[in-house]
C-alpha cells in the first residue's frame, strides 16, 4: 500500500477539499490558516491544550472489551472506545476546546458555531464558558425541537441559541447561517466548525484536534493485546469522529477501516443520508468539494436519519478521498437496525450509546459475525445517548415515559397558577 499523507496538499485530498468561498471570507480563512499551523506546532499551546483535555475533558477515555456482547454474538471480539465519557458526553469537546483555545490566542472574543444533534453546540458552549468567550449557536428549528435537552444545557452554559428557520431547518441550514454571520463579523469572531468539512483549513484542523481519539486507541489496544486490531468502525456524518479515530491507523494496512452512514428509512430520495454507500456525487457546497446527495441541477437533496448528527447531505473531503482510493470502506445502517443495536448494547454492556454511535454498533454486530473468532474490532462509541431520550422513547413506544411527561406538565401548570 502506498503511504497515505495524513495532511492535505494545498488544501486538497486528491480532487476533494479546497477553499471555495466568497472573497469577503478569504482574509478570515487565511488568518485562521496561519494561526493554526503556527500554534499546532507550538509546544506551549499543545501543553495547554493537552492539560485541558486531561483535567477538564477527562482524557484518556476508556477502551472497554465488550465481553457480554462478544459472547452473545459469537464472532470477533468487540472493543468500545467510550468517547461518551468525555465531558459533555461526546467526542465533539476535543475539537471545541482546540479551536476555542486557538481563537483566544488569535485575540477573538466571540465564538459562533453550528449544530445538528446539539453535541457540537453543547461542547462549544462548554468550551466558551471555560475559556471566557462569548458564544452563539445556530441550530435548525427542527433540530431544536428534537434535541431540546442539549438546547437547555447550551443556554445554561451562557450560549445564545439562534433558531434557523430557512430551508430544511436542519444542520446544512445552520452551517449556512453561521457562515453568513462570520462574513459579517469576522474581525472579532471565530467560526468554530464542528465537523471535518468546510473550506480549508477546517478539514485539517478538525482532524488534528480529533486525532487524539485514534492515538489513545492505538496505545490502549497495544497495551492490552500487544498487536493492532483487525478493524475499526465509526459512524460518519460530516466525519469528525471517524477521521479522528482513523487518522493514526491510515498507514496500518492490516487494519480495515469502516465508516457507517445513515441508511434511514430506505433507499429513496430523502429517506437516508448515505453519500458514499448511496448515490453521492461530486459537488461544491459550503466552501468545499466533496460528495453530496444532490439532484441533477446540483441542489442538495433532503436527507433523513433517526440521528440528527448524521442527517447531513455532504461528507468530509478527506473521507471522500479515502473511500475513492479504497482505504476506508463504507456501509449504512437503517433506523430500525440502529434501534436494535442501541437496545442490544444497553442490555449486554450497560451503555447508552448515542443514536449516531449506534450506527457503528449495528455494523459491528454484522462484521463480528463475518470476521469470526480470534479477530478484533474496535468501535468508536462517539457519544452518549442521553440527548436522544425523546427520540428513542418515542421510537420504542415507551408509554411510561410519555405518561411521566404528561404528569410533569400538569404539575408545572398547577404550580404556575
Amino acid at each position: 500500500m502506498q503511504k497515505i499523507e495524513i495532511k492535505s496538499k494545498n488544501g486538497f485530498f486528491g480532487k476533494y477539499g479546497g477553499r471555495y468561498i466568497a472573497e469577503i471570507l478569504r482574509p478570515a480563512l487565511l488568518e485562521l490558516e496561519e494561526a493554526f499551523f503556527k500554534y499546532i506546532n507550538d509546544k506551549d499551546f499543545l501543553n495547554e491544550y493537552e492539560a485541558i483535555l486531561k483535567n477538564f475533558v477527562g482524557r484518556p477515555t476508556p477502551l472497554l472489551f465488550a465481553e457480554n456482547a462478544t459472547r452473545e454474538i459469537g464472532g470477533a471480539n468487540i472493543y468500545l472506545k467510550l468517547e461518551g465519557l468525555a465531558n459533555t458526553g461526546a467526542h465533539k469537546i476535543n475539537n471545541a476546546i482546540g479551536q476555542a483555545l486557538l481563537a483566544k490566542k488569535m485575540g477573538k472574543k466571540r465564538i459562533i458555531a453550528e449544530t445538528g444533534a446539539g453535541q457540537h453546540g453543547l461542547a462549544t458552549a462548554c468550551a466558551c464558558a471555560r475559556l471566557g468567550l462569548e458564544c452563539e449557536i445556530f441550530m435548525g428549528e427542527i433540530d431544536i425541537a428534537r434535541q431540546r435537552p442539549n438546547v437547555f444545557w447550551m443556554e445554561l452554559f451562557g450560549a445564545k441559541v439562534i433558531p434557523v428557520t430557512t430551508g430544511t431547518k436542519t444542520l446544512k441550514d445552520a452551517v449556512n447561517a453561521a457562515l453568513r454571520e462570520w462574513a459579517e463579523r469576522r474581525m472579532d469572531t471565530h467560526y468554530l466548525l464542528g465537523s471535518a468539512v468546510g473550506p480549508y483549513p477546517f478539514p485539517d484542523m478538525v482532524r488534528e484536534f480529533q486525532s487524539v481519539i485514534g492515538r489513545e486507541t492505538k496505545k490502549q489496544f497495544l497495551e492490552m493485546k500487544g498487536k493492532l486490531p483487525d478493524m475499526l468502525i465509526a459512524c460518519v456524518g460530516g466525519g469528525s469522529n471517524s477521521i479522528g479515530f482513523f487518522a493514526d491507523f491510515l498507514n496500518d494496512e492490516q487494519v480495515r477501516l469502516v465508516g457507517v452512514e445513515a441508511g434511514g428509512k430506505g433507499k429513496g430520495r430523502g429517506e437516508n443520508a448515505a453519500r458514499i454507500a448511496g448515490p453521492g456525487s461530486v459537488g461544491i457546497v459550503q466552501g468545499y468539494k466533496s460528495l453530496f446527495l444532490q439532484d441533477e441541477d446540483g441542489q442538495l437533496l433532503p436527507t433523513h436519519s433517526i440521528s440528527a448528527g448524521l442527517d447531513y447531505a455532504g461528507i468530509g473531503p478527506q473521507l471522500a478521498y479515502l473511500a475513492e482510493i479504497g482505504r476506508v470502506e463504507f456501509t449504512s445502517e437503517t433506523d430500525n437496525e440502529v434501534l436494535d443495536a442501541f437496545k442490544f448494547f444497553a442490555k449486554t454492556e450497560g451503555i447508552i450509546a448515542a443514536l449516531e454511535s449506534s450506527h457503528a454498533l449495528s455494523a459491528s454486530i454484522k462484521m463480528a459475525k463475518k470476521l469470526g473468532k480470534n479477530k478484533d474490532i474496535i468501535v468508536n462509541v462517539s457519544g452518549r445517548g442521553d440527548k436522544d431520550i425523546f427520540i428513542t422513547a418515542s421510537s420504542l413506544n415507551s408509554e411510561k415515559w410519555f405518561e411521566f411527561l404528561k404528569e410533569e406538565v400538569a404539575r408545572y401548570e398547577q404550580k404556575s397558577k
